[in-house]
């Protein structure tokens, strides 16, 4: 496998992602930020819908959740009382796709996306053998 995920002693464990991931693989693939194109404006649904098409874009580069280095969430009008409804769409994604990977992350709260539709965005990046 080329990537190692690690929660260090010292730092906080947390259940959705690892503090550090180490890659040995020799590519490595950049995403463009996923959104919900056809979702309803509803932070779960299209939350889901970006993961789900993280998954889709993965595949395409023979890859997978397990290969993932970096994700970066972006959401608009980030609070974190929103946060239940981000982990809902992770979550629901996840156990669709049947994924368990938990990558390091970063959530990032944003005036605005591309269209005022979209509510999140998911970029990732990944490194395979």
């Amino acid at each position: 496998m080329a990537v190692t995920l690690i929660n260090p002693d010292g730092l906080p464990q947390v259940d959705v992602y690892h503090h550090v991931a180490v890659a040995s693989g020799s590519r490595t693939i950049y995403l463009a930020g996923q959104v919900a194109w056809d979702s309803e404006p509803d932070l779960a649904l299209q939350t889901e819908q970006a993961y789900t098409n993280v998954h889709t874009a993965l595949k395409a580069a023979n890859a997978s959740f397990n290969d993932l280095v970096r994700v970066r969430v972006y959401v608009v009008g980030w609070k974190p009382e929103m946060m239940p409804e981000l982990l809902k769409g992770i979550e629901n994604a996840k156990a669709k796709l049947n994924e368990t990977a938990t990558p390091p992350a970063t959530l990032i709260g944003v005036a605005s996306l591309d269209v005022p539709e979209h509510l999140v965005e998911v970029e990732a990046i990944a490194v395979v053998d």
